[in-house]
Order: structure tokens, then C-alpha cells, then sequence
């Protein structure tokens, strides 16, 4: 295990009660908008370093404290997620989930270990000045959590000059941090297809209007909207169209179907991608829907938005983690998954980093992934460099 004496406050002790935290958490994953308990066990948490205040519901069961130094200075903003997945745990560990069907297979338990070890930090010893928010965000896999709390009135109380978050990733190399400025996190949604024709007998198709070739021609026709690179490189050079389910009539052998559904996810590499691809799409399906006689109805779940690394907030990142003497670099940035971190950046100079898991761990969303408690004192230690960087040493909490 990574020596835990990286920072004088978090002892070895402390580093193994992070741990058992953390895999209390994993054990009973909450998901998306569903994070009472998860939200209760933080605030209890929370209340034990002596915040200068905590702030509960935050677009939903999102919680926050402040630690004030009490002088003038930057305020700085981490954030954490407290959802889980609705995956079944498979991984063999004695920790694993106890809620069928529910998982943290992306690793916010760990995320959320990583924020406990600040908040005791920070409990023990305030800022030099200014003042750090500790935000756990709920709803962050749907894409809804982010954007709740930014809009919701009590946001004013924890607005930020600068925002940070870690990711663990799986497939980089243990302790190994990326980074770029710029695009890191593709934009998608979830693309609902409803095609309504009329039902018949089986013996009488003809008689109704299936949906059938409208499916069998919209899955390709989707599809090929994507890009031939599957590098997210550029502003309109990047696009994925997946197809993720289809379900037409019902599973009877008597019925000729009059009704279908289609799941699609777009993905591009920023906005304004997106709004050119949703166009092509939508095109696409009203064009098919009324060749064939067809009722559409369209609809968007899972919406993401670009997130994108402001400039200085990255060149901060890089000059702590050189005084830290953490492996940095761009690695695989962009990537092609989304995060709704990006609607921080829209109140603040943000940056999210990815923290390498190590090379032969299982990929996130995997049903046997487990976050890999080695990286609590590591992601600790990166927070705390950030933090110098901008409010200076810490001082004796009064």
C-alpha cells in the first residue's frame, strides 16, 4: 500500500478507517436521485471534522461543507459523486454490494473516500486563506446531478473561483494522473425513437402497419452517422452513434407488431457536434417514420455536455502535481466518455483529472470492478498540492 505519511494529518490509522468507509459505502450502492442513506452517512462524516458549515439537498441529496479560513482568498471547489450503478456486483471482494442489481462499479465510493480524507484535513487545519467547498454530487451517471446543483438557489453559498474532481481509470498506469486543457469529456444523450403504427393478426399483416422496416432501417442508417475516426479529435470530427436497444411488438406468434422502440446514445466531442448530429439524427428518423406511414415521437434522457479543462485551472494541476512528484501527462485525453462535471465549469476555472487504477484492473462499468483502495492516500495527496497551490499552507484550525 502507498505510505499514507504524505500528509502529516492523515495517518496510517486514519488512511485505514478511510478504507473500511469506503467499503461500507460499496456495500450498500445508491442509485441516481436515490442516495438518501449514501447522503446521510457523508453528512455524519462531515459533521465529525467541524465544518464551518454543511449544506444538505443540493439538487437533490447532494451534500457540501465549507471550511473558512476566515481571511480573504480564493475559494476553491472538490467535487465527488454519490451514485452507484444499476449493475450486479460480481466482484469477489468481502465488501461487495448487498443491494441486487446495484453496483459501484465506476468508483465513487472511492471518489467519496478521497473527500473524507479532505474534510479531515481540513477539519484539523483550515486554509492560509480563502476557503475550500467539499461537494458531493449526486447523480452524476445520468447526467442530472450536476446541472440540479448549479441550478439550485443554495449553490450561491458554494460558488467557487476554481473547481476540481479525480476520476479513477482503469487501464493507466497505477498513480499515474492525465490531463489536458480543453475538451476531456465527450457530450452525449440518450435518443428515444417511438414508431406507432397499428396492429393486426399475424395471419393478416397486410392489414396492419408494422414498424419493421422502418427498425431494420434506422439501426444501420444511426449508425452510420458516426465518424470513420474513433479518436474525439476536433470540433466536428468526432461522432458515435450506438444503438443500445430495440423492441418491436409484443412477444407473441398471433400479433404483427404496430409499435416499436429504439434507445440510441449520440456522443460528440462538444456541443456544438452535438447539436449538428442530434439535427441529422432527428432528420434522419422523421424522414424514415414517414416513408413508412408512421407516428414518431422523439425523447432525450442521459443528457451530458462537453466538459472542458479551463486553461489555468489545468496549468495549476500540473505545477502541483511537479511539487508533488506525481507522474503527469495527456495520455489518452480526450476521452470518449462523458462526465456532467463539465456544468461546473460554466461558475468556475475547472478541471477534472484522470487517476490511474492500473493497467490490468477490470474497465469501469464492469460488473467486477472494484476501486482500488491503494489510490485514497494518492488522490489525498493530490488535492492537498492543488490546495497549496492556490490558498497556501494550511493553519491550526481555532
Amino acid at each position: 500500500m502507498t505510505k499514507t505519511a504524505d500528509h502529516p494529518l492523515l495517518s496510517d490509522f486514519g488512511v485505514a478507517e478511510l478504507i473500511e468507509w469506503r467499503r461500507n459505502l460499496h456495500r450498500q450502492p445508491e442509485l441516481s436521485g436515490q442516495e438518501e442513506r449514501t447522503a446521510e452517512t457523508v453528512g455524519a462524516f462531515l459533521a465529525n471534522t467541524a465544518p464551518d458549515r454543511i449544506i444538505t439537498g443540493i439538487g437533490g441529496y447532494g451534500v457540501a461543507a465549507i471550511y473558512d479560513s476566515g481571511t480573504p482568498g480564493l475559494r476553491v471547489l472538490l467535487r465527488c459523486e454519490l451514485d452507484g450503478l444499476p449493475i450486479e456486483d460480481l466482484a469477489d471482494v468481502p465488501h461487495r454490494s448487498t443491494s441486487p442489481g446495484k453496483g459501484h462499479q465506476c468508483g465513487h465510493d472511492g471518489h467519496m473516500a478521497i473527500l473524507a480524507g479532505m474534510a479531515r484535513i481540513l477539519g484539523q487545519q483550515r486554509p492560509a486563506s480563502g476557503a475550500v467547498v467539499l461537494m458531493f454530487q449526486p447523480a452524476e451517471e445520468d447526467g442530472s446531478g450536476a446541472l440540479a446543483v448549479v441550478n439550485d438557489a443554495a449553490f450561491d453559498a458554494l460558488k467557487s473561483d476554481y473547481a476540481f474532481a479525480i476520476h479513477n481509470m482503469p487501464g493507466i498506469p497505477f498513480g499515474q494522473m492525465l490531463i489536458k486543457d480543453g475538451p476531456v469529456c465527450c457530450a452525449s444523450r440518450g435518443m428515444t425513437l417511438r414508431l406507432t403504427g397499428r396492429t393486426a393478426h399475424a395471419s393478416q399483416p397486410e392489414m396492419g402497419l408494422s414498424p419493421m422496416a422502418a427498425i431494420s432501417r434506422l439501426m444501420p442508417g444511426l449508425t452510420a452517422l458516426s465518424s470513420p475516426s474513433g479518436t474525439p479529435t476536433g470540433d466536428f470530427g468526432f461522432a458515435v452513434v450506438t444503438v443500445t436497444h430495440a423492441q418491436m411488438g409484443a412477444p407473441a406468434f398471433g400479433i404483427a407488431p404496430g409499435e416499436a422502440r429504439l434507445f440510441v446514445t449520440l456522443r460528440t466531442l462538444t456541443n456544438a457536434a452535438m447539436s449538428s448530429l442530434v439535427e441529422r439524427a432527428e432528420a434522419l428518423a422523421q424522414e424514415v417514420a414517414q416513408g413508412e406511414g408512421l407516428d414518431l415521437e422523439i425523447g432525450y434522457s442521459d443528457v451530458f455536455v462537453t466538459t472542458e479543462n479551463d486553461p489555468d485551472a489545468t496549468a495549476v494541476v500540473r505545477k502541483a502535481m511537479e511539487e508533488a512528484a506525481v507522474p503527469c501527462n495527456v495520455g489518452l485525453l480526450p476521452m470518449r466518455a462523458s462526465e456532467d462535471f463539465g456544468h461546473f465549469g460554466r461558475h468556475a476555472k475547472a478541471a477534472i483529472m484522470l487517476l490511474g487504477a492500473d493497467e490490468d484492473r477490470p474497465a469501469l462499468h464492469n460488473p467486477d470492478y472494484d476501486f482500488p483502495d491503494e489510490l485514497i492516500p494518492i488522490g489525498v495527496k493530490i488535492y492537498a498540492a492543488i490546495l497549496k497551490q492556490l490558498i497556501g499552507p494550511e493553519r491550526a484550525a481555532p
